[in-house]
């Protein structure tokens, strides 16, 4: 029998079974072993590979490393201890600043956040595929320059999810924030809701209703209190072509009557392609909604759906 070595450590044994034994051998029960049926011991040589592919796994996902955090201004904590010039902030644990402290943090090789006075933010994890804080308040100021989806920032009402990009954060003391995108994008989500936000434009955040319809800051200030307190009429009086973005963000978190109101200014400002229905749209049909969005001169919805869902 082929695979007599298993059994009885006759016949040739195979090198993978060899070299798994030394390396769980000393896990191994003669007693418990020698008496049992064939498929007994599968099972536990089964369990036994799982356990060592699940090792490798996760020491190939890399050790969690701490940041470096450098002193700006003042005396930034790391928990109550001041940092002094540098410190380093590990997984876990938090950094504080007062009125007069500024810190700056390094992510890891992809980035760097500047935090501002009077926040207070954790370091839930770092490893190479994932950098993840907690934005409990404060300002932060964030420059990633590694591919997307590597840096997230948890708040009390959204998450952040980098997609390439240099942007502001302020979260306030009841939990809400404002997210401001110098370059690149940045995707907004909780709650069901999902913000894509483009260089130039800006995104509210409510505790209790995640993030908002984003808009660009160089629209009116009634366009853009219209959109914040969703007072759809003035937005929709106010809508300039390139306000498109906001209004395809308005349609799916409005009731039917609106939502072909919204449809109506839309196609007056931006005409979708002809492959698009006023039909499909009311209805929210996905791939009407990419088609149009991609007409708008932005970056496909693909892209930022693959990077999102990466």
């Amino acid at each position: 029998m082929k695979h007599d070595y298993l059994w009885d450590k006759s016949g040739e044994p195979d090198p993978e079974i060899v070299r798994l034994e030394r390396l769980l051998g000393g896990l191994r029960h003669d007693r418990l072993f020698r008496a049992e049926r064939p498929q007994i011991y599968w099972l536990r040589y089964a369990a036994a590979v799982m356990l060592v592919m699940g090792a490798a796994w996760f020491a190939m996902r890399g050790p969690q490393t701490g940041w470096t955090v450098t002193n700006l201004q003042g005396a930034p904590k790391i928990g109550t201890a001041a940092i002094g010039k540098a410190g380093k902030l590990g997984v876990g644990e938090y950094l504080e600043t007062d009125a007069n402290a500024v810190a700056r943090l390094d992510v890891g090789q992809i980035g760097e956040v500047t935090v501002d006075p009077n926040s207070r933010l954790r370091l839930l994890r770092s490893r190479e595929n994932e950098h993840r804080i907690w934005l409990e308040r404060g300002v932060i100021h964030a420059f990633i320059w590694a591919p997307p989806r590597k840096f997230f920032v948890d708040t009390p009402s959204a998450v952040a999810v980098d997609l390439g990009c240099k942007y502001t954060l302020q979260v306030d003391g009841s939990g809400s924030g404002l997210l401001k995108v110098e370059t690149g994008w940045v995707a907004f989500e909780a709650n069901g809701h999902e913000s894509f936000i483009p260089a130039g434009a800006a995104c509210e955040t409510k505790r209790d209703a995640g993030p908002g319809v984003p808009y660009y800051l160089d629209a009116s200030e009634s366009f853009q209190r219209a959109v914040r307190s969703g007072n759809v009429a003035t937005v929709l009086a106010e809508a300039r072509p390139h306000d498109a973005m906001t209004l395809w963000h308005l349609l799916p978190r409005v009731p039917q009557p609106d939502r072909d109101l919204i449809y109506t200014r839309m196609a007056s400002i931006a005409p979708p392609p002809a492959s698009v229905t006023r039909e499909g749209i009311l209805k929210l049909d996905p791939a009407m909604m990419d088609q149009w969005w991609d007409s708008l001169g932005l970056e496909s919805a693909n892209w930022w759906r693959k990077w999102k869902g990466a």
